[in-house]
């Protein structure tokens, strides 16, 4: 049995026929299952905490890092429940890091004929949970005006929010501790990343793969102005962390301690109030996923 909580808004239009293209998939190959409509933000988690009580069947959602991140937030139950994915959303950015295909009939062929393997998330002792990459800085300034734009839409509003946002933004000041030491960075971004991208492509921790049991952690700090063209080509290009300002490190535990109080995303979501602290946890999720070799996972 499969329970899908299916956002009907996730990508809007088009998206909306990959809905179709994958609930007739499941029919095509004679799948039990039961559809859960969300109607508004913050539904999936609720839906999820129920589906995993009940403990009949895995959950899967049908949508984007937006809903994957509300039903991960949701999910108890770990022994008995998996997750599944059909990226139906704008950005997919961590149906990427696990090699989810994004046509949803070999999604679904994913979930039918693979069994789930332990899939590491992140946690943060305010309770929420991270799937993809939890970040502080320019990503939260171009989430903000991407929500206030309404005029473009999509990846490519992501694109030029980033780029008016890096010509806008300040640095600010932070306290890093993580591998039994503590830095301090003047910095325009700075990410943890279970995943490898954000925004819909853009790989901010290049390096980040499934399954290695570590979070990824990376800081631009204290970029020149004069610099931030070619660091944007670097970006683009999945090559940010050979800039002489970009620092990475591997760890499962890290505390970030702005000078100020900061917004945080998590998973492309805005958060004010919490501590930006996250640990990795292993071997707890179970989910769906597809050949990892490819990025030498």
């Amino acid at each position: 049995m499969f329970n899908i909580i299916l956002n009907p808004q996730s990508g809007e239009g088009k998206k909306q026929k990959l809905h179709r293209r994958a609930l007739e998939r499941f029919r095509q190959r004679k799948q039990d299952f039961r559809v859960f409509e969300t109607e508004k933000a913050g539904q999936a988690t609720l839906l999820a905490n129920e589906l995993c009580r009940e403990g009949e069947g895995d959950i899967v959602v049908v949508g984007g890092d937006g809903t994957l991140h509300e039903v991960l937030n949701g999910f108890t139950n770990f022994e008995r429940c998996a997750l599944g994915l059909i990226p139906c959303g704008t950005g997919n950015d961590f149906a990427a890091a696990a090699h989810i295909p994004l046509e949803p009939e070999k999604a679904v062929d994913l979930l039918v004929d693979t069994k789930p393997v332990y899939t590491e998330f992140m946690q943060m002792p305010s309770g929420v949970r991270g799937m993809n990459v939890i970040g502080t800085g320019i990503d939260v300034e171009i989430l903000q005006r991407c929500r206030a734009s309404k005029v473009l839409r999509g990846k490519f509003q992501y694109i030029i929010s980033l780029i008016i946002s890096l010509f806008k933004f300040k640095n600010y000041a932070m306290k890093v501790r993580l591998n039994g030491k503590e830095s301090e960075y003047d910095a325009l971004i700075a990410c943890v990343g279970n995943g490898y991208r954000i925004g819909g492509g853009i790989p901010m921790c290049p390096s980040a793969k499934l399954g290695d049991g570590l979070l990824d952690f990376v800081v631009v700090d204290d970029v020149k102005r004069t610099r931030i063209p070619a660091a944007f080509i670097k970006l683009m290009k999945g090559k940010i962390l050979e800039e002489k300002f970009t620092f990475s490190e591997r760890c499962e535990h890290i505390e970030i301690l702005p000078a100020t109080p900061r917004t945080i995303q998590v998973d492309g979501e805005l958060y004010d109030g919490i501590p930006f602290i996250v640990d990795i946890v292993k071997d707890k999720l179970r989910m769906y996923r597809g050949d990892l070799a490819e990025r030498g996972g």
